[in-house]
C-alpha cells in the first residue's frame, strides 16, 4: 500500500492548473455575462444594420452621410466599406467592442492579481508549495482564454448571420487582441500600484487614452491612431479588404508587457507595489468632517467621469443635426423604433436618443446606489458606525451622491446634445429644449436606484441582482416596438411613463408619480438597512 507521503508532488504546471481552475470558478459568472454582452453587441449591430438599411440605396445614403460627419468618425472609427452590412457592423461595433473587452480583461486581471494581494488571499496561496509567478500565470491564462472565447464567438455569430468569413475572423481577432493588450497592460499596472482602485484607475485611463488617440487620429491624418490598440484592430480593415499584419503590433505589445511583469514582480514585495504613496495629512480637511464629504470623496471620480462621458455622448448624438433620415434609414424597423414619439422624424429621433442616453446614464445611478454595499462588504462601514455616525446619516450621504450625480449626468447629456445640434446645424433655437429634455428622466433613474436600495437594505448579499432592473428597461426600449410586447409589461419600466420630450410637451404628473415611487422604494430599503445586522 502506497502512503500519501510517497506520492509524487504536483508539478509546477499542475499547481498552476489548480489555480487556473480556482480562478475560473470564482470568475465564471463574470466571464459568462461579459461574453454574452459583448457578443450580443456585435450580433445586434449586424442585425440592426440589416433591418435599418434593407436596400443598397439605403446603405449608400447612410454611408455618404456618416462618412462626411467627423463626429461619427471620431466616435466610431475610419469609415470603410460603409455601403455594406459588414462594413457598417465593423465600423459601429469595433471601437466600443474593443473598449468592452478591454474592461472585461482589466477586471479579470485586477481581481485575480492585485485584489487577491490586497485582501491577503494571494499570501495564503503562496504559503503552499507554489511558485511566486503561479498566480499571475493562472490569471494570464484565464484572461487570454476569456478574450479568445469572446473573439471566437463574435466570429461564429457574424458568420452565422451571413457575413463574409474573412471579415468576421478579422473582426473577432481584433477584439480578442485588444482584450489581451489591455489585460496585459493591467498586469503591468498591478505591479506598479499597491491598491486595486489605483490599478483600475490607471488601466481605465489607458483604455480611455487609447480611445481618444484613435478618435483624434481618425479625424486627423491618422498618425495617432497607430498609437492605439483600438486603432490597430481597425487597421485590419474587417470586410474592407482585410490586412493581417497590424495584428503583430498587438502580439508585440502583449509580449513586452509580459516581460515587464516578470521583471517588476521580482523587484517588489508581496502585497506592495513599485510605487508607494506617501503618508497623507495628519488631520482630515473640513470636507471630510462629515458623512457627505466622505461620500463625495469616495464617489467624485465616478461622478465626474460619468458626467464627462455623457457630455461627449450627448454631443455626438447632437451632431447628427437635422440630417436624420439618411442616417437611420426609412425601414419599418426605423419607423417602429424612432417614429413612435411624434409626427416629426427628427423630433422622434431625438426623443428616442434622449431615452437611450438616459438609459446609459442609469448605469451611474445603479452603480452609485451600490456603493454602500461595496463599503460594507469590504469592512469599512463597521469602523464608521462604531463612532457616533448613524446608519441613516451614512446611507443618506451616499443617496445624496446618487441623486446629485444622476442629475449632473443628465444635465451634462443635455448640454452636449444642445451644443452638438447647434454646432452642426447653426440653429441654436432648439438648444434649450434639447438641453432640458434629459432631466425629465431623473425620477426614472431614481426608481432604479430605489430598487438597489431595497435589495441592499434587505438582502445585502444579493445586491448585484438589482442590475436586472436596468437590463429589463433596456430590453423594453429595444424590443417592445418590434416584438409588440404587451403594454402592461412595458409599463413596468419607469422609462415608459416619462413624456418623450422634445417630441411631446412635458407633463409633470407622471414624473411626480415616479418620484413618489422612488421615495417609497428608498424608504423601504432604508427600513431594511435599519433592521438587519451589518454585513
Amino acid at each position: 500500500m502506497i502512503s500519501a507521503a510517497t506520492l509524487p508532488a504536483p508539478t509546477a504546471a499542475a499547481r498552476t492548473g489548480i489555480l487556473l481552475r480556482f480562478h475560473l470558478r470564482r470568475n465564471r459568472s463574470m466571464v459568462l455575462w461579459w461574453t454574452i454582452g459583448i457578443v450580443a453587441l456585435y450580433y445586434a449591430t449586424a442585425a440592426g444594420v440589416d433591418s435599418l438599411y434593407p436596400t443598397q440605396a439605403d446603405l449608400d445614403s447612410a454611408a455618404a452621410a456618416m462618412s462626411a460627419n467627423n463626429a461619427f468618425v471620431a466616435m466610431a472609427g475610419p469609415p470603410r466599406a460603409l455601403d455594406t452590412v459588414g462594413g457598417q457592423t465593423a465600423w459601429q461595433a469595433s471601437a466600443f467592442g474593443s473598449v468592452a473587452i478591454g474592461l472585461m480583461a482589466m477586471f479579470l486581471v485586477g481581481r485575480t492579481t492585485r485584489e487577491d494581494e490586497e485582501r491577503g488571499r494571494s499570501e495564503l496561496v503562496l504559503a503552499l508549495p507554489v511558485g511566486r509567478l503561479a498566480t499571475a500565470t493562472a490569471a494570464a491564462i484565464l484572461t487570454a482564454g476569456a478574450t479568445v472565447l469572446v473573439g471566437v464567438l463574435i466570429t461564429a455569430s457574424l458568420v452565422a448571420f451571413g457575413l463574409p468569413v474573412a471579415g468576421s475572423v478579422s473582426l473577432g481577432l481584433s477584439a480578442a487582441l485588444a482584450g489581451m493588450v489591455f489585460g496585459s497592460a493591467t498586469a503591468v499596472m498591478a505591479q506598479v500600484f499597491p491598491t486595486t482602485r489605483g490599478v483600475y484607475a490607471a488601466s481605465g485611463g489607458l483604455i480611455g487614452a487609447a480611445y481618444v488617440l484613435r478618435a483624434i487620429g481618425d479625424v486627423g491624418n491618422g498618425v495617432l491612431s497607430w498609437l492605439s490598440p483600438i486603432g490597430w484592430g481597425q487597421a485590419m480593415r474587417p470586410y474592407a479588404g482585410e490586412i493581417w499584419w497590424p495584428a503583430l503590433l498587438s502580439v508585440v505589445a502583449v509580449v513586452i508587457s509580459a516581460v515587464l511583469v516578470v521583471m517588476m514582480f521580482d523587484r517588489r514585495d508581496e502585497g506592495a507595489g513599485l510605487w508607494t504613496p506617501g503618508p497623507g495629512p495628519s488631520t482630515a480637511g473640513r470636507t471630510l468632517s462629515g458623512p457627505v464629504g466622505l461620500a463625495w470623496r469616495l464617489q467624485r471620480g465616478s461622478i465626474v467621469g460619468w458626467s464627462f462621458g455623457m457630455l461627449l455622448c450627448g454631443f455626438a448624438y447632437g451632431t447628427i443635426g437635422d440630417d436624420v433620415e439618411p442616417v437611420i434609414g426609412d425601414s419599418g424597423y426605423a419607423s417602429d423604433l424612432f417614429g413612435q414619439a411624434g409626427p416629426s422624424l427628427t423630433d422622434s429621433f431625438y426623443a428616442s436618443s434622449v431615452l437611450m442616453l438616459a438609459l446609459i446614464a442609469s448605469g451611474f445611478a445603479v452603480s452609485s446606489a451600490m456603493r454602500p454595499h461595496r463599503e460594507e462588504s469590504e469592512g469599512r462601514t463597521e469602523a464608521l458606525l462604531a463612532t457616533g455616525l448613524s446608519r441613516l446619516r451614512w446611507a443618506g450621504a451616499h443617496g445624496l451622491m446618487t441623486l446629485a450625480g444622476a442629475l449632473l449626468a443628465l444635465v451634462a447629456t443635455g448640454i452636449g446634445l444642445g451644443l452638438g445640434y447647434g454646432t452642426f446645424t447653426g440653429d441654436w433655437s432648439e438648444t434649450g429644449s434639447l438641453a432640458g429634455a434629459p432631466i425629465a428622466y431623473l425620477p426614472a433613474l431614481l426608481c432604479l436606484s430605489g430598487v438597489v436600495a431595497v435589495v441592499y437594505g434587505w438582502a445585502n448579499r444579493y445586491t448585484a441582482i438589482a442590475w436586472i432592473g436596468l437590463v429589463f428597461c433596456v430590453a423594453i426600449y429595444v424590443l417592445a416596438p418590434v416584438l409588440r410586447i404587451p403594454e402592461w409589461v412595458s409599463n413596468i419600466s419607469p422609462f415608459s411613463h416619462v413624456p418623450q420630450v422634445p417630441a411631446v410637451d412635458l407633463d409633470l404628473v407622471p414624473l411626480l408619480w415616479l418620484a413618489a415611487v422612488a421615495v417609497i422604494l428608498t424608504a423601504a430599503g432604508t427600513l431594511g438597512l435599519m433592521r438587519r445586522d451589518m454585513d
